[in-house]
């Protein structure tokens, strides 16, 4: 199946019927210069000198204004662009206005030659300019044309001053002979360049407009089009009949309707600063816009800080008048707004997701106070102490759970299990979704610290009572809590104290406990820090698994070195008690089995009370190699010592027979490992 994709984007002067009408209108004053060539009697001859003379004054003034105007915009954009379209305008003023005072009894009495000629000639200067304009400049080469501008205004306006004299001093020049009488081909050959270079200027601008729609960029098309359309309706040199007069109105209209696009857009933006920025090159858009973020941001940041019309200190930056100003101003108030409810709400989020279970409660506030300022500023906590919420000098009681107001300051309460907890003062708001975003803070600041809480009575109550591996397994999925198990590979270490029954007939129950709290508290960190993980505690005797619940690939030897281990530390005890101790009574020693083999994993007992352990012929071999133990030593399985591999030190103990097994078990005496 296909997928119908959208048209593509047309701007308006390029949309299939504007285009066309735009097309004809362009065409219609090509038609009437060649019906008027084609048939002479419609040709007529009109001469009335003061019309065409305040005709020219009158555009040559509109040139002026135009190209003053570009110009400015050239040197506040530093656009080498704008500054070429405005010596376009500058030259066709310049040139427009001494072919105005070479009209007969202007100056001459006849006029001259300087006064057919100097409107083609200045045409086709400002054509060079245009095709310049429309060029794709580079950063070096707008570079080169800026750092020439005072060389080429110079230029022109020595030219034309030239030119002038030349005009118009009578005798001086030919160009101040009377006009020309008859048809000249070379004058009209001599058109042609300026009119390529004004449609290749049009068609650049025109393809420029594709890519960024514009009405300046329109009117300068138009402009551009007509401009060509002038000279060549200039060509048939016919003084003062219609086809002569067509080429004024078009130079009028040419210019005209710049200005009036200029003016619509004056009339719309209230201000004349971006007039023509959409004619400008790439860089200096791009440059534009981002003095424009940039302005967004410092007017953000005054709206933030609660500068009132914030958007005052642009206006002089950008020429804003007071009404833009106040639009702005606004703007950016809202914006701001906008922006400060999306940082609390990231915020929220962000204290939601870094608040983990087992994080200390005071790690935990810092950590979401941190966060929290960034979006609410001053934010700050107390907890309940006597009973009381404190944060400073402050003192809230929350009757009712309500929040409570102080100056510039709103406290809402923090609880925990239904129960005050502590206290939130977070600044007071400017907008009415501040304070449901502080109410919102301080549920989830009161379930992290109620999490943090209820962890830390888990880790005190539930994890002292069980292996760290299993507790952890059961947080994370409760369902493994379940009745149950599966067939895996593990290896089991069984330790005892030999002599424990002795010792227990000889001493007090309290040097009892005294005595195994100390071995075990040597043994315990052993198993954990190989991974393993304490199924029971029974008596003097102790069950380990490794490989069970938490996966290990070297369950054998992580089971062996913490045997090692327990043994190393039981004999360090053994000789600190030897000091401590003034009566003959011998301390237990530990003795170690540990076998590898399958055994069912898994939660035994019942609905009302459960335990994880394993089962199976590996465990029992286990408990029966550390029956046969020597105190103080380590006895291994085959299997075990298979999986081990090069570099155990063993001493073989032969075939054994064991309780329950028919057939014999080998044993060893673990000494060391790699």
């Amino acid at each position: 199946m296909t997928v119908p994709t959208e048209s593509p984007y047309l701007p308006p002067a390029t949309q299939p019927v504007r285009g066309v009408v735009w097309a004809l209108h362009l065409a219609l004053p090509l038609l009437g210069l060649w019906l008027l060539l084609s048939e002479p009697h419609l040709n007529v001859m009109w001469q009335h000198n003061p019309s065409h003379f305040w005709m020219i004054i009158m555009v040559a003034g509109i040139n002026v204004v135009l190209g003053g105007l570009i110009s400015q915009a050239s040197s506040r954009r530093a656009d080498a662009r704008l500054f070429l379209v405005s010596m376009v305008f500058l030259t066709s003023a310049g040139f427009f206005f001494l072919h105005g005072l070479a009209t007969p009894r202007v100056i001459l009495p006849t006029g001259s030659v300087g006064f057919d000629l100097g409107q083609q000639a200045g045409l086709t200067v400002a054509a060079g300019f245009a095709f310049a304009s429309a060029l794709p400049l580079g950063e070096r080469a707008a570079a080169a044309v800026l750092a020439a501008r005072h060389l080429i205004r110079g230029a022109l306006v020595g030219f034309m001053i030239l030119w002038g004299l030349a005009s118009l001093v009578d005798g001086l020049t030919p160009l101040s002979e009377p006009p020309l009488t008859a048809y000249s081909s070379w004058v009209a050959w001599a058109s042609l360049p300026g009119i390529v270079l004004y449609v290749a200027a049009a068609v650049m601008m025109f393809r420029l407009h594709r890519r960024r729609p514009s009405a300046m960029l329109v009117s300068l098309i138009t402009a551009y089009a007509l401009l060509a359309e002038s000279m060549a309706a200039g060509m048939s040199q016919h003084n003062w009949h219609l086809t002569w007069w067509e080429w004024h109105l078009l130079l009028t209209f040419a210019f005209v309707f710049v200005a009036y696009s200029a003016y619509l857009q004056f009339r719309r933006e209230g201000s004349s600063a971006g007039l023509f920025d959409s004619v400008a090159l790439s860089a200096t858009v791009a440059r534009i816009r981002a003095q424009y973020d940039e302005a967004l941001e410092e007017l953000v940041e005054h709206v933030r800080r609660g500068e009132p019309l914030a958007a005052t200190r642009l206006s002089g930056k950008f020429r804003l008048n007071e009404g833009q100003a106040a639009v702005l101003d606004r703007a950016g108030q809202a914006l701001a707004n906008e922006r400060e409810l999306s940082e609390r709400l990231a915020a929220l989020v962000d204290v939601s997701t870094r608040t983990r279970v087992g994080l200390p409660e005071t790690e935990l506030l810092t950590d979401a106070l941190e966060r929290v300022r960034q979006a609410f500023g001053e934010v700050r906590i107390g907890l309940v102490s006597d009973g009381r919420a404190h944060i400073g000098s402050r003192e809230y009681d929350f009757p009712g759970h309500q929040p409570e107001r102080r100056d510039h300051l709103l406290a809402f309460p923090l609880t925990v299990k239904g129960r005050l907890a502590g206290a939130l003062e977070v600044p007071v708001g400017r907008t009415p979704q501040d304070e449901a975003l502080a109410a919102t803070l301080a549920g989830q600041l009161s379930i992290s610290l109620e999490n943090a809480r209820l962890y830390q009575e888990l880790d005190t109550l539930f994890r002292q009572y069980m292996s760290p591996d299993v507790a952890q397994a059961l947080l994370a999925d409760p369902s493994q809590a379940e009745l149950g198990g599966q067939l895996k590979e593990l290896t089991a270490l069984f330790a005892d104290l030999k002599g424990f029954t002795t010792f227990s007939e000889r001493v007090t129950p309290g040097e009892i406990v005294e005595m195994l709290n100390r071995y075990h508290s040597a043994a315990v960190p052993c198993i954990l820090d190989n991974g393993g993980t304490i199924v029971q505690f029974v008596g003097d005797a102790l069950l380990a698994l490794f490989n069970a619940p938490a996966t290990q690939q070297d369950h054998a030897a992580a089971a062996c070195r913490a045997a090692l281990a327990m043994q190393r530390a039981a004999a360090e005890i053994a000789e600190e008690v030897s000091w401590e101790r003034v009566d003959d009574v011998e301390w237990p020693t530990f003795r170690v089995g540990v076998n590898t083999g399958p055994a069912l994993v898994g939660n035994i007992g019942s609905p009302q009370l459960r335990g994880f352990n394993a089962m199976g012929d590996c465990v029992n071999v286990a408990a029966r190699l550390q029956s046969l133990a020597e105190p103080g030593t380590v006895v291994v399985g085959e299997t075990t010592l298979r999986q081990l591999g090069y570099g155990a030190e063993v001493t073989p103990l032969g075939k054994l027979s064991l309780k329950g097994k028919e057939e014999p078990v080998e044993a060893y005496v673990l000494t060391s490992l790699p």
